[in-house]
Order: structure tokens, then sequence, then C-alpha cells
């Protein structure tokens, strides 16, 4: 793998040829050639139809050239649990799966609820491969109580707020959160699952946790939380709601209420919840156990349908790595949470474009422009003159083997270890530079 600092030095200009550009934001769906120059898109042409001159070329003759996928949910695992993985390993998964931003989650030890653990995350000693955005806690401690410092945040660098793998349950606080967001123009993020009713859960709850003897989370745990917050969202008009890893089919007809209230309400579902259900847990096995937990087939039908018609804004990973002492265990006593990063494009085609026939441009919109819209990321997620050099260029029909050993996550909790998949990421761009070359 070349890394984006060793190739920076190399070449200041990149001419990705013959390829056929997807860009749903600047609508174009086209045989194009795609310039790059000083870290920005330069040109984008008809084929051999760009002016301007490269100091190397890139032979993309039968992929596609996509903007540059952006994650909206990943756990980075620093500062304080780099056993599971750090800001260089996750970043480097993340090229290798045709991403060249993340968003990653606060709940770390300690907690980023500081501009200073802002500050330190974009610090370019981390040795991130692709853009970092860092979104921080919502409550001190992530804790649920008072409210940290939006704007100092928001000044550091933190491009949202959240409270991930905790709720905020009352109220009042959630109101006061969206109504500060509301002020500085700032997503709130939400975890929707009332834990006052899921506590030692450990999947959903239905026939299959029934007969495994587990405690189960009821749809309504995510349902209640979504509908509570965007009532509240629409009380209050200019805030920014972002429902995390949506789930369940009630969750979706709140969200599809607050969208056609005109309420600033936007959600993400994960590739994991709309390739699997709950029946897939199987015998405990723990690489199927993530927190909102796989669900029923209705509610992956609900999930899919909502990804066809424009109701679910991005699709987001939830990359979660965990040690192998945190999963080889009781399943009720295993970490919640699985590795996503580098199946996603592959999950996505497989499972919306080829079974289901969803368009490959909503695809490439719900990992580009959809993400860059929620979170209001300028030049990103699209391949318009003058925007970021982001670029990812893949084989929508290359036929591969996911092997979780050969990852470049710490981390190798995956439930699709030795799955066969459609569509492979041959090159990651980040700022003009090739991050990633298979």
């Amino acid at each position: 793998m070349l890394t984006a600092k060793r190739e920076k030095r190399e070449s200041a200009s990149l001419l990705i040829k013959g390829g056929h550009v997807i860009d749903p934001a600047a609508k174009i769906n086209a045989p194009m050639d795609v310039l790059l120059k000083d870290g920005r898109v330069a040109e984008v042409a008809p084929p051999n139809k760009v002016r301007g001159s490269a100091d190397e070329k890139f032979d993309a003759r039968g992929l596609i050239v996509a903007p540059g996928f952006i994650d909206l949910h990943v756990h980075l695992r620093e500062p304080g649990q780099n056993y599971k993985e750090t800001i260089a390993t996750g970043t480097a998964a993340a090229a290798a799966g045709g991403f060249t931003a993340v968003c990653t989650m606060p709940n770390t030890a300690p907690v980023v609820d500081t501009a200073e653990w802002v500050t330190w995350l974009r610090n370019p000693e981390r040795g991130a491969l692709v853009n970092v955005f860092p979104i921080a806690a919502a409550t001190r401690g992530s804790k649920g109580g008072t409210l940290t410092d939006f704007a100092a945040l928001q000044r550091a660098g933190a491009i949202a707020v959240t409270d991930d793998g905790k709720p905020i349950l009352d109220d009042d606080v959630m109101r006061m959160a969206l109504r500060l967001g509301a002020e500085l123009n700032f997503p709130v993020v939400q975890h929707a699952e009332d834990t006052r009713v899921t506590e030692n859960c450990s999947m959903h709850a239905g026939p299959t946790s029934f007969r495994l003897g587990l405690r189960g989370m009821t749809a309504a745990a995510e349902a209640t939380i979504v509908d509570r917050d965007v009532t509240l969202a629409q009380q209050i008009r200019e805030s920014r709601l972002h429902v995390a890893h949506l789930s369940t089919a009630d969750a979706l007809k709140a969200v599809r209420r607050g969208k056609r209230a005109k309420a600033r309400v936007t959600c993400e579902v994960t590739p994991h919840h709309f390739t699997l259900i709950d029946e897939n847990v199987g015998e405990y096995d723990t690489n199927f156990k993530m927190n909102p937990p796989l669900r029923s087939s209705a509610d992956r039908e609900a999930i899919l349908v909502a990804l066809a018609d424009g109701t679910v804004d991005a699709i987001a990973t939830d990359h979660a790595p965990h040690a192998a002492h945190e999963k080889q265990v009781e399943f009720e006593r295993a970490s919640f949470g699985i590795t996503g990063l580098e199946t996603a494009l592959a999950l996505a085609i497989t499972q919306l474009h080829r079974e289901h026939k969803i368009p490959m441009t909503r695809v490439v919109d719900l990992l580009a422009a959809g993400p860059a819209r929620v979170f209001d990321l300028p030049g990103r997620g699209t391949l318009a003159k003058g925007s970021h050099a982001d670029v990812a260029i893949f084989d929508p029909k290359k036929r591969w083997t996911f092997e979780a050993a050969k990852s470049r996550s710490l981390s190798h909790n995956t439930p699709f270890d030795g799955w066969q998949l459609t569509g492979k990421v041959i090159a990651t761009v980040v700022g003009g530079n090739i991050a990633y070359r298979e």
C-alpha cells in the first residue's frame, strides 16, 4: 500500500483517465477524465478532452470513478484504546474501502468532550491516511447530564456532537442540545436506544433471542427515542438532528414524519443492517453481536425500501473494532460491534445494486454526496471543479473474497469473513495523492 505522505512528494498532479464518472451531486454519469492538481479537482471532461497536463496518469478503464466516500460513523479507539485500533490503522482500513474521510465517535478513554481532545485527534502526528473529522461528546463524559461547550468544540474542529454508545435520555437535556445546536448550526447525533428497557440485553427481541435464551432489545426501545427526538426537532426549527445507525421500521416512520414536516432530520444505516437479520446470530456467534442489534426480516425490508426511496441519507459503517479477547467470550459478555470499513462498498453493490436493483448512482450518493450533505462538508462528496481532490476508484464487477486476517484494521471482528462479494476498491485518492492502490 502506498501512503498519502509518500506519494505527495512524487506527484503534484494526477490525471485519472478512461473511467466512468458517477457524481450524483454534479449530475454526472458518463465516461470522463478527471484532472487533479494542487489538492483540488482541476478539470472533469469527456475522454481525451482535458486541457491541462499531469505529472502522473492513472488508467481507470473499466472502472467507476466516484467522489471519495465519507463515513459518518467510525470508532478509531484513540485516545486510550489503541490495542483495538489506532487512527493510523483505522484510516488505512478506510482508504482500502474507498473512504477519503471518516467521522470519529467520542466514546474513547477519556471521552472526547473538550476542545483539547478534538485538537489532539486532528494532529498530523496521529498518522491519518484520510481526512479525520472529530465528532465530540454532547454531554460531559457522555453521562447525559451537563452539555459540553459546543461552541469551543466547533471552533476546535468538531463537526457535530453525540453521546454515541449512550443516548441522551433526559427530555430537557436533549431539548437544550438541539437548541444550542440550532444557534450554532451544529448537528446533534443521537444513539437511539432507551437504555432503561435494554439493560442486560444482547440482541434483538424475537424468536431467535427466545430460542437462545437471551434477553432481547425491542424495536420500540429505538423507535420511542427517535419519535421523541423528531418531535423536538420539529419544535426547534433550525436544529439539526441526525439519527445514527437506524435499524427499525418504526424508527423510519418517525424520520419520514420529520422530513415531511420539513424538519432538519437525517439518518444513516449500516451495511450489516441492510444485509443481515437476527437469525444470522446462529448459535451465539459474537461476530454478529452489535448495537443496535441485527433486527427482523421485516425491519431489514423497511430499510431496503428507505434506502431506495431517499428516506435514508447515508450509509455509515459504525466500524467498531474489538480485540479477540473481547469477542471470544460468552455472547452476553462479548463487546458490541463489528469492523466494516473494507466491506461497505462491496456489500452495498452486492446487496443493494445487484440483488435489489438500486441504481449505482444511488449507491454512490449514499456513500459520498449524502454524507457530505448531512454534516455540511463543503467541497466534499463531489468531483465538481474546485472541490477537494478526494476520489474512490472501483471495479463494480470484480468478485473477491474478504479475508479478515488480511484486514488493515488492528481488529478482525467481522461476520463477513470468507464472504464472496462483488465490487472492489482499486484505488483511493486523498487530497490528490494516492492513499491506497490494490
